[in-house]
């Protein structure tokens, strides 16, 4: 039994549903499951890594190395006595040394041209590192360290989007209930329309064609509120997936997105691209030292400490030997390739600032014009709601008309058109002022408010 009680806690979590969810939680739940932002995250990771790189450079390299050789070659067998500190006059054929033969100098030694077979193994551990590169490697660094901030900047643009989709489908799913409300309204005067004229014609006060075009209207709001709920079911499909657990209700007040509160000057700075084109900027100015690095010269360090012998690890300290030394390199000529690079970082570092004046100005061109078409559609949606208010009363007027037989079906249902159209306009107008401040939010980074 408690086994059962386990597993069914358990899987719990694989069958959660999302109630009354908050636009604050799904926030929440987007940030921490969706896999394009789990994605802008691995690549922060590996940036960072580039930057471990660029500084593990500073710190050179050890090397451990092996050698096993066996050869009979003059040349090496003699290096490998040498090196193994067992290199003797023998060595050198002195055994065939003959002071008194006169061709004694023409004498080839038989023992030092011909030698036998000989093993050699070397064991030993080499220290590089660099001393003075003309402040390329610092130069390395900080690219890299702008690089991993930039490809933060990138996650922080994920993000927006994310924080945009799922902001505006909230949005949308209070407009639908909105819409739905109202149709339900027109939905609910229609039907009473029909009960209407179904008495007048049962008491022939009405033709049977003015009951068939109540229900045809009927039909028509039947259909536009069947419409509107499976729009609405979409939507929570769409916010389920962003959130990657099933939404069933939402908790959202019905209305609009409020207009950030910032200057033009700050909204202009927290955008992401004039962000990373600054940073492109800096990185040009380090790309213009790492080019002028070339001039300098450059001092490394060297160190080595090991043995040889003909069997492996044998008297491994009688035979040890350590090499130190400094090098020193300076290039004085190599066609003006030096001289080019240089200047050609120059330039780019020129047009990464005029790439950042431009930027500026789009963007700011930009977002006079998303702040220009927000503010029209604010004044066309006050103007749609007095307009609803007016053609709901206008079609109740005209329906209390028809009821007294002053007007014809006609002109009632044409008021009813009016009223839906005003409507659907309204829904219509809100959505595109909605989308158009989720637009700007995006432009100034609200992702990082």
């Amino acid at each position: 039994m408690k086994k059962t009680l386990l597993a069914m806690v358990l899987t719990l979590p694989l069958f959660a549903v999302q109630e009354h969810l908050t636009l604050d939680r799904a926030l929440m739940l987007v940030k921490q499951n969706n896999l394009e932002i789990k994605v802008a995250q691995d690549e922060i990771r590996m940036k960072e890594l580039d930057v471990d790189v660029a500084k593990g450079y500073n710190y050179g390299s050890v090397d451990l190395i092996m050698n096993a050789l066996r050869s009979n070659d003059a040349l090496n067998v003699f290096g490998f006595k040498l090196t193994s500190r067992e290199a003797t006059f023998g060595a050198f054929g002195a055994g065939e040394f003959n002071p008194a033969d006169p061709n004694v100098l023409n004498i080839a030694p038989k023992d030092l041209n011909y030698p036998g077979s000989r093993n050699h193994f070397q064991e030993k551990i080499q220290y590089q590192v660099p001393l003075y590169v003309g402040g390329k490697l610092n130069k390395y660094g900080q690219i890299a360290q702008k690089m991993a901030n930039m490809s933060r900047l990138d996650k922080q643009k994920v993000v927006n989007e994310k924080v945009f989709q799922t902001r505006k489908t909230f949005y949308d799913i209070a407009l639908v209930n909105s819409y739905i409300k109202n149709l339900k309204i027109i939905l609910n005067n229609v039907e009473e329309l029909e009960d209407t004229v179904s008495n007048m014609v049962k008491e022939g006060y009405a033709l049977d064609i003015d009951l068939l075009q109540v229900q045809s209207k009927k039909a028509d709001v039947l259909r536009m509120l069947n419409q509107a709920k499976l729009n609405r079911d979409l939507a929570y499909q769409f916010l389920s997936f962003l959130v990657d657990d099933e939404v069933r209700s939402v908790s959202v007040v019905d209305k609009d997105v409020p207009m950030p509160k910032m200057s033009k000057e700050e909204m202009i700075n927290r955008n992401i691209d004039i962000q990373k084109a600054h940073m492109g900027l800096e990185v040009t100015d380090l790309a213009i030292g790492v080019e002028k690095a070339s001039y300098y010269p450059q001092v490394g360090a060297f160190a080595e400490y090991g043995s040889a012998d003909n069997s492996f690890m044998n008297d491994f300290t009688d035979k040890d030997a350590y090499t130190v030394g400094v090098q020193l390199k300076w290039n004085v000529f190599n066609g003006l390739i030096d001289k080019s690079k240089y200047e050609k970082a120059r330039v780019q570092n020129l047009k990464a600032h005029h790439q950042v004046e431009l930027a500026k100005k789009g963007i700011a061109l930009q977002i006079d014009k998303i702040i220009t078409e927000i503010k029209s559609r604010e004044y066309d949606i006050k103007s749609l709601q007095e307009k609803v208010k007016f053609t709901r009363r206008v079609y109740e007027n005209y329906y209390n008309r028809y009821k007294e037989g002053l007007i014809s079906i006609n002109d009632v249902l044409i008021k009813n058109s009016e009223e839906i159209q005003a409507v659907l306009k309204l829904a219509e107008t809100r959505n595109k002022r909605n989308n158009k401040v989720f637009e700007l939010e995006n432009i100034i980074n609200k992702g990082m408010l």
